[in-house]
């Protein structure tokens, strides 16, 4: 049995806790129910995400069970809590236990500040890539969707979070389990206006 746990703030990008909650929850569909995932935060209180959507967290810091996994989102938001010292702090405690720490765009910014990938490899979205850097005692890995080092697994912005869920579940429950979770989902991306190709 896998637990997964996905950290709620105020601010937070949508995508980067609703995607992987996507990949994590279908996983834990196929497997049956065996594994559990929730959301987290400070309160009780819904959470006001970046773009409006608003969020019940399931447990507080104080109630949550142990997990196994745990996935910081990023967002607007990791600019104010990044100071909030009981979230930190939570981070902190939380990822000392955790099998696998995670986190999509600048929830770098708060594993940096709790100290998960102090000395460590990482990536976060391309926007953030020179701050995280200036920051200290970090490696910014650059066009990579998501890095691995060690238990860490962290990813680009946004849609890069569903890339590194799904290596996650790959690497938890094998790579024909985290193929037909794709299949599930129909995450089978083909943007139709590509940036770097003329006219396309």
């Amino acid at each position: 049995m896998t637990t997964y746990g996905l950290l709620a703030f105020e601010g937070l990008e949508e995508l980067d806790l609703v995607g992987p909650w996507e990949v994590f929850t279908a996983s834990a569909m196929l497997r049956e129910g065996a594994d559990t995932v929730t959301t987290i935060a400070a309160g009780t209180e819904p959470v006001r995400c970046a773009k409006g959507l608003r969020l019940i967290p399931e447990h507080t810091f104080a109630d949550h069970p142990r997990l196994d996994v745990l996935l910081v989102p990023g967002g607007v938001g990791t600019r104010t809590e990044v100071d909030h010292e009981a979230l930190i702090g939570w981070i902190a405690r939380t990822a000392s236990d955790a099998a696998w720490v995670t986190s999509v765009c600048t929830g770098a910014l708060l594993l940096h500040e709790a100290g998960p990938v102090r000395g460590r490899r990482v990536a976060t979205h391309h926007t953030f890539e020179d701050a995280l850097a200036a920051r200290g005692d970090i490696t910014v890995v650059r066009d990579a969707r998501y890095v691995v080092d060690g238990n860490l697994v962290t990813s680009q912005g946004v849609s890069a979070g569903i890339d590194m869920a799904l290596w996650l579940i790959g690497r938890l429950h094998g790579v024909e389990h985290a193929r037909a979770v794709r299949r599930y989902i129909q995450y089978e991306p083909a943007p139709p206006y590509l940036a770097d190709a003329p006219g396309a």
